[in-house]
């Protein structure tokens, strides 16, 4: 949103010639009246926006900040339409459940009161204005090393080795707020990443199998692009046709309903040593 600009306009004697009145100039605006543009919510329910906070730290905070003001890779929350328009969660919730593919959100299985809780927590955000959240700590490291490790171990060693594909891991990011978004999400679903998209094979009722890089899915279509560069789009009426994903970043995402805020932490703390 536009703030307009109060223009002051003043008329100055010139010899010789007339002179105009000068304009009335308009009122000046209250003090602080940029943040009168977004004046803040009545405050929410403690408890319930410390649920909020929770459910958006595992869930969100990796991609959108601490302080839902963007962070590596993902947008602004507090500025954004769909938060600003929303009350309780009935703007949010489509987005949560849905995702947005083309941007490398994925779908997040949460129910209505937790994402109502979300919703009351990034309410609880000033829209203009600063709040103490929007102090970066000096660094996120803050985890364990040793606790990160037998976490990797145990978790991710199936697919990854710190020996193997991730030596060296912490020398290509050295940002560790870098290096722990690309393991959390990886390339996030984006073209030009390190892992290949999402694909799909589409089993039509007459047997014939079509292929393709995964551009949408829902409960009503399937669509791919095909190697020939086509676009193909199936409608959906329950398992029909029969649709199998292949999505190298799905053990990526299953993980993220599983990670408490102390694995973050400790994960990144470990791969900030494979040097």
């Amino acid at each position: 949103m536009r703030i307009p600009l109060l223009v002051v306009l003043a008329s100055s004697a010139v010899m010789g010639v007339a002179q105009t009145p000068a304009p009335t100039p308009a009122p000046a605006p209250a003090q602080g009246g940029f943040a009168n543009a977004y004046p803040p919510r009545p405050a929410g329910d403690p408890a319930v926006v410390a649920r909020g906070k929770q459910v958006y730290e595992v869930n969100c905070s990796f991609c959108h900040g601490s302080d839902a003001r963007g962070g590596d890779g993902g947008p602004n929350l507090i500025r954004s339409q769909s938060v600003l328009a929303d009350e309780k969660g009935e703007t949010i919730e489509p987005v949560i459940r849905e995702g947005r593919a083309a941007q490398g959100m994925p779908k997040f299985e949460l129910t209505s009161a937790q994402v109502s809780e979300i919703a009351t927590f990034l309410h609880s955000f000033r829209v203009a204005g600063y709040d103490t959240a929007r102090n970066r700590p000096p660094t996120i490291v803050v985890g364990k090393a040793a606790a990160g490790k037998t976490f990797f171990e145990a978790k991710c060693a199936s697919c990854h080795s710190a020996t193997g594909d991730l030596k060296g891991v912490a020398s290509r990011y050295p940002d560790p707020r870098t290096l722990q978004q690309r393991w959390l999400m990886s390339n996030g679903g984006r073209s030009g990443g390190e892992i290949a998209p999402a694909s799909a094979v589409i089993t039509l009722t007459s047997g014939q199998k079509v292929e393709g890089r995964l551009v949408r899915i829902d409960d009503f279509v399937v669509t791919v692009r095909d190697a020939d560069g086509n676009w193909r789009s199936f409608r959906r009426q329950g398992t029909s046709p029969k649709v199998e994903v292949r999505d190298p970043l799905q053990g990526h995402k299953d993980l993220l309903r599983v990670y408490s805020d102390s694995d973050i932490h400790n994960v990144t703390a470990y791969l900030v040593t494979l040097q």
